[in-house]
């Protein structure tokens, strides 16, 4: 089932070598720049890593992705397609999104909340229940929950439930914007190592938005470190630890170890 999911939903965007290009994209709120003229390429089948302050643009340009803000003016490529904004529910459906606190619609039941989405997209009955159980078995989650409403789960269940929701249609990318930052540390460890278990079975290309540094080290891949809208360095995880562009790069990955 997830091959045949996967080839679905990847067979278009098999000849891009990106999953995400940004080119001279600028975004201002009330006359505030928010992101300054960044031209970027995220890397395919891989998690990249958003890393920032608070108020540094890493959400907005997440946003720029799935559509929830416009850019004001530059060139935003899905899989090396210029992203049609006016058909944007189209551009949606090759994507899953994920937020802190889960997000989940609370007079949904939890079976509701995962497939509602496949329901809409006329999916049978047994791909449904199929690829359902098979998140549910990927993620740990007793299948007892399905019947079970939002509140009556407890925070970590309730973050699995929301990347099953996410991975539904086994886009070929998720978007996560601060997914983990909520859960305690001991249950935030726990759905970081099962995330890195999704990517080894499911590997699709992930945009990770973190202020987190050892989460982003922990996760990705590819690392994009903005402050203030602009991109101050971005490579290997690796490259961009062992070789920081300036004070601020490597004091974040000082910060990250003294924790």
């Amino acid at each position: 089932m997830h091959n045949r999911l996967a080839c679905r939903c990847n067979e278009n965007f098999s000849l891009s070598s990106n999953c995400v290009q940004f080119r001279n994209v600028n975004k201002s709120f009330q006359e505030q720049s928010v992101i300054k003229n960044i031209s970027l390429d995220l890397p395919l089948n891989e998690t990249t890593a958003l890393v920032g302050e608070s108020g540094s643009g890493k959400s907005t340009l997440l946003r720029l992705v799935n559509g929830l803000v416009l850019p004001d003016s530059g060139e935003v490529k899905l899989f090396g397609t210029p992203i049609d904004y006016k058909d944007i529910a189209m551009v949606r459906r090759t994507m899953g999104f994920a937020v802190q606190g889960a997000g989940l619609f609370p007079h949904l039941t939890i079976m509701e909340n995962v497939t509602l989405i496949a329901r809409l997209e006329k999916w049978s009955p047994a791909q449904i229940s199929e690829r359902y159980a098979a998140l549910f078995d990927l993620l740990a989650l007793s299948h007892d929950f399905s019947d079970r409403y939002p509140h009556m789960l407890s925070g970590g269940q309730q973050q699995r439930v929301s990347l099953c929701r996410a991975m539904m249609l086994n886009p070929p990318l998720m978007l996560l914007d601060e997914p983990f930052s909520a859960l305690d540390p001991i249950t935030r460890r726990t759905i970081q190592d099962e995330f890195i278990n999704l990517q080894v079975v499911e590997r699709r290309s992930v945009i990770l938005v973190t202020h987190d540094m050892s989460e982003a080290e922990k996760l990705a891949e590819f690392l994009v470190i903005i402050r203030e809208g602009e991109v101050v360095q971005s490579g290997a995880v690796n490259d961009v630890r062992n070789n920081p562009v300036n004070e601020y790069v490597r004091s974040l990955f000082e910060q990250e170890h003294l924790n």
